[in-house]
C-alpha cells in the first residue's frame, strides 16, 4: 500500500438557492460504489468488509500493514459555546474536507462519530452535516449505521444482568455450591478453571492452578464476589432519549426472592464501552479494557470488574466487528472513516483513536486528516487534548474554532435562542456591537485552545442573514485574541468551495506549528488538582463537592485510579455549570455532584451540576418529520 496523489473520485455539486432541505440534496446524488472510496486511499479488498453498496468496515490490519509509513497533518475541529441549534461544527469538518479534497488535490479522511438515535429523533436532529456539505447516504449515517452502537447496548446490558445475577445466586448458595458451579465437572469428573478464571486468582494473588487445590478460604474468596448493591454504578442504557428511565426500580418479579434495589437506564453513547470503543488502540487493547472495568466494590471497599464476573471475553465477542471504523463518503466523494459516539457532555466527545490512527497512514505526509470534538472547546477540544491525545500519542498541528454570529449575538447578551421556535428579530438584522460583546466566548476559547501548543483557526459559518460588518466584527476579534487566522465559511451553501479559504488557512496553520504539544494537567496530580485545573479553564474560582463526591474521590485515589485523566461532565451551554450563563463567566464556584469512574475506558469522570446521563425528548421531537417515503422505500423528514 502506498499514498497516491490525489483522489479520483471527486464529484462536481450542482447547487441550488435556496438551499434545499438536508435530506432532499442527500437523495439527489447518487454516491459512488464504496470499493471506488477505498480504492481512492488504496485500500485493496482485503483491508475491508462490504456492508451494502456503500458502506465498509476498514480493518485493523492497515495498521500493522502501515507502521511504518508517515502520518499525514492532524486537525481538531472544536467550536464556540453553541446555541440549542448548534453552530455547523460536523458541516465545517465536512466542508473543510471536500475543499482539500475536492478542490485543493489533497489526500483527505474525515473522521466523525456516529450519531445517537437520542438526538436524531429528540430535538438536534442528525450529524451528518448540513447542506452541501454532508456525508451520505445520510439516513444510514444516521440511523443504524453498521450496528455498532446495538453492539455497545447488548454488550452493556449483558454486564448488567451478569451483576444482578451473580448477587442473587451468591445470597441464595453456599461457598461449595457456588464453586461446585462455577467450575462444574467434566466427563470425567474434573474440575477445572477457564482461561478467564485465571486473571481472578492472579488478582486474588492464588497460584494454584486446580479447583480442587483450594482451601476453603481460598474457595470463598474467589467464588464470592460480595458485591455491595449499594456500590453498583453499572446501569444498563438504550439509544433513546427517556427521561422516565432516569430512576427506576429492578427486582420486583416474584422469583426474585425480595431482592430489589434501585437503579437506572444511561443513554447507550454514555456507556463505558462506547468509551472503551473511542479510546482502545487494537482489539487486544480493547479486550483488556473491557475486562478492567469497574462495576461496582465488594463489601470490603475492593473494585468488582468486569473479568471477575467472568464476561470480559464475552464483552469482546460482542463488540469484535464494532471496533472497525466504518468507511463512507461525502457528497464530492471525499472519504469518511465514522467510529464510536460519546457524547462531550457526558463523555468524552470523540470519534475513536483507532479511525485516526488509520487515516493518519492512508493520507500520508502531506495529507490531511480532520477529526471532530463534540461541543464547545471547553469539553471537546479540551477532552481531545486531554483524554484521547494521551492515549493515543497523536499530536495535532491545528485546531478549529467554529463560530456563527448567531452564537456570537447569543454570548453578547442577545435573547434566548431556543430550538423549534423562530429566531428573535436581534439574530437576523446588523447588530454590530451584540457581535462585539459575544467575542468574548470565542477569545476564551481561543486562548484555551492555544495553550495546548496548536495553532487556532476560526471558521465563521456564514448565514445569509449576517452583514459585512458582522463578519469583519468576528474576524478582527479572533486575529486579536491570538487565532492563526480567520476565515468566512460557505460550505453549507456551496459545498467545498465554500470551505477553499478555510483549507488553505488550514494548510498554513500545519505547516507552521511552533510548539510541542502541552497538557493542562500532569497525571500525577491528584484527582481534586487536576478537577480544579479543568475549572480554572473554564472561569471558575474554586470547585465546590458534595459529600457523595468526596467519598468517591477518597475510594478511588485510595483504590488507586488517581492516576487517571478527568472527563467532566458539563452542560455545553455555558462555560460554568448554569446553561444560561452566557459570554465568558468568571468568578463562579463550579459544584462537583458526584464522581465516577470508567477504570476499563481510563479516566474518571465527575458530574457537574444537573447534569443528567439519559437526555429526555422535547414536546416537539424530530421523529414528528420523520417517515418512508413507501413508493420510493426513501427515508423523509430527516435534518
Amino acid at each position: 500500500m502506498s499514498s497516491s496523489s490525489s483522489l479520483k473520485t471527486v464529484r462536481q455539486l450542482q447547487v441550488a438557492s435556496p438551499v434545499p432541505a438536508d435530506i432532499d440534496i442527500a437523495n439527489s446524488v447518487e454516491p459512488f460504489h464504496i470499493s471506488e472510496i477505498a480504492k481512492d486511499l488504496n485500500l485493496s479488498p482485503k483491508h475491508y468488509d462490504l456492508y451494502g453498496k456503500y458502506k465498509a468496515k476498514v480493518l485493523l490490519s492497515v495498521i500493522d500493514e502501515l507502521k511504518g509509513s508517515g502520518d499525514g497533518y492532524y486537525v481538531v475541529v472544536g467550536g464556540i459555546t453553541p446555541t440549542p441549534l448548534g453552530e455547523g461544527k460536523s458541516t465545517t469538518t465536512v466542508g473543510l474536507c471536500q475543499a482539500l479534497g475536492a478542490f485543493q488535490d489533497k489526500k483527505v479522511v474525515t473522521c466523525l462519530r456516529q450519531p445517537s438515535q437520542g438526538p436524531t429523533f429528540g430535538i438536534k436532529g442528525g450529524a451528518a452535516g448540513g447542506g452541501y456539505s454532508q456525508v451520505i447516504p445520510m439516513d444510514e449515517f444516521n440511523l443504524h449505521l453498521t450496528g455498532d452502537i446495538h453492539a455497545i447496548t447488548a454488550a452493556n446490558n449483558l454486564l448488567a444482568a451478569a451483576i444482578d445475577t451473580r448477587i442473587f445466586h451468591e445470597a441464595t448458595q453456599s461457598d461449595k455450591a457456588l464453586m461446585n458451579r462455577l467450575c462444574p465437572p467434566n466427563k470425567e469428573g474434573k474440575r477445572s478453571f477457564n482461561d478467564i478464571m485465571f486473571i481472578r486468582l492472579t488478582k486474588l494473588g492464588i497460584s494454584k492452578t486446580s479447583p480442587e487445590d483450594l482451601t476453603p478460604e481460598e474457595v470463598k474468596k474467589f467464588a464470592r464476589l460480595d458485591i455491595d448493591p449499594d456500590s453498583i454504578t453499572w446501569r444498563r442504557v438504550m439509544d433513546i432519549n427517556d427521561r422516565f428511565l432516569r430512576k427506576i426500580t429492578i427486582g420486583q418479579g416474584p422469583d426474585e426472592k425480595g431482592m430489589v434495589r434501585e437503579t437506572a437506564f444511561d443513554i447507550s453513547v454514555a456507556s463505558e464501552i462506547m468509551a472503551v470503543l473511542a479510546l482502545t488502540t487494537s482489539l487486544a487493547d480493547m479486550r483488556e479494557r473491557l475486562g478492567k472495568m469497574v462495576i461496582g466494590n465488594s463489601k470490603a471497599g475492593d473494585p468488582v470488574t468486569a473479568d471477575d464476573l467472568g464476561v470480559g471475553g464475552a464483552l469482546t465477542v460482542l463488540m469484535k466487528d464494532a471496533i472497525n471504523p466504518t468507511l463512507m463518503q461525502t457528497l464530492e466523494g471525499t472519504p469518511v472513516l465514522v467510529h464510536a459516539g460519546p457524547f462531550a457532555n457526558i463523555a468524552h466527545g470523540n470519534s475513536s483513536i483507532v479511525a485516526d490512527k488509520i487515516a493518519l497512514k492512508l493520507v500520508g505526509p502531506g495529507g490531511f486528516v480532520v477529526t471532530e470534538a463534540g461541543f464547545g472547546a471547553d469539553i471537546g477540544t479540551e477532552k481531545f487534548m486531554n483524554i484521547k491525545c494521551r492515549y493515543s500519542g497523536l499530536t495535532p498541528q491545528c485546531a478549529i474554532i467554529v463560530a456563527t454570529i448567531r452564537a456570537l449575538k447569543m454570548h453578547g447578551g442577545g435573547p434566548d435562542v431556543v430550538a423549534g421556535k423562530p429566531l428573535n428579530n436581534a439574530y437576523v438584522t446588523e447588530n454590530v456591537a451584540l457581535v462585539e460583546a459575544g467575542c468574548i466566548n470565542l477569545a476564551k476559547h481561543i486562548s484555551n485552545t492555544k495553550a495546548y501548543g496548536v495553532n487556532v483557526v476560526v471558521a465563521v459559518n456564514k448565514f445569509s442573514t449576517d452583514s459585512e460588518a458582522e463578519l469583519n466584527a468576528v474576524r478582527n476579534s479572533a486575529l486579536a485574541a491570538g487565532a492563526y487566522d480567520a476565515v468566512i465559511c460557505t460550505h453549507h451553501a456551496h459545498g467545498g468551495k465554500g470551505a477553499v479559504d478555510l483549507g488553505i488557512a488550514v494548510q498554513r496553520a500545519c505547516e507552521n506549528v511552533t510548539q510541542p504539544l502541552k497538557f493542562l494537567y500532569p497525571l500525577d496530580f491528584s484527582i481534586k488538582e487536576k478537577i480544579e485545573a479543568i475549572a480554572r479553564s473554564y472561569g471558575a474560582s474554586g470547585v465546590e463537592y458534595s459529600e457523595q463526591a468526596e467519598k468517591q474521590i477518597e475510594m478511588y485515589s485510595k483504590q488507586g485510579f488517581s492516576g487517571l485523566p478527568i472527563c467532566m461532565a458539563k452542560t455545553q451551554y455555558s462555560f460554568s455549570h448554569n446553561a444560561s450563563e452566557k459570554g465568558a463567566p468568571t468568578g463562579f464556584v463550579l459544584p462537583i455532584r458526584d464522581v465516577r469512574a470508567s477504570i476499563g475506558a481510563g479516566f474518571i469522570y465527575p458530574l457537574v451540576g444537573t447534569m443528567s446521563t439519559m437526555p429526555g425528548l422535547p414536546t416537539r421531537p424530530c421523529f414528528y418529520d420523520i417517515d418512508l417515503d413507501t413508493s420510493t422505500g426513501r427515508v423523509i423528514g430527516l435534518s
